[in-house]
């Protein structure tokens, strides 16, 4: 009897407006978000690909895939971390991402790991 390995990464996520490369008066709201990713599972893995569902507050949807992030894609034994920090651009001043990571393992096995969904809120547009 065998024990089964463990997939599993943790995804923490914070976020920033960035007042000097928006544009209220047009619409045109700046966000940059950092995510961490850690390797909290017993098998080592690679990122191949990101899948962003991004949506503003008038439900306009974006969908966002590719391989890697930031033309990378770590490989994260046990215990390691990767952090990493991107944009988006929304047409209102609050919206939210969620997505996932499609992982590779060391033994060629396929796995997602979620992002849950996250605010993007420009200061004080959400009392």
């Amino acid at each position: 009897m065998s024990d089964k390995q463990i997939c599993q990464m943790t995804i923490d996520v914070e976020t920033a407006y960035i007042d000097e490369q928006s544009d209220p008066d047009n619409n045109r709201y700046v966000f940059s978000y950092t995510i961490t990713i850690r390797n909290t599972g017993d098998v080592a893995a690679k990122l191949m690909t990101r899948h962003w569902i991004i949506t503003d507050a008038n439900n306009f949807t974006q969908e966002v895939k590719g391989d890697g992030v930031v033309g990378e894609q770590p490989h994260l034994k046990p215990g390691e971390g990767f952090q990493y920090t991107s944009g988006t651009v929304l047409d209102t001043p609050i919206g939210s991402m969620r997505g996932s990571y499609q992982m590779l393992t060391s033994d060629d096995t396929y796995f997602d790991a979620e992002i849950p969904t996250f605010t993007l809120s420009k200061p004080n547009a959400l009392h």
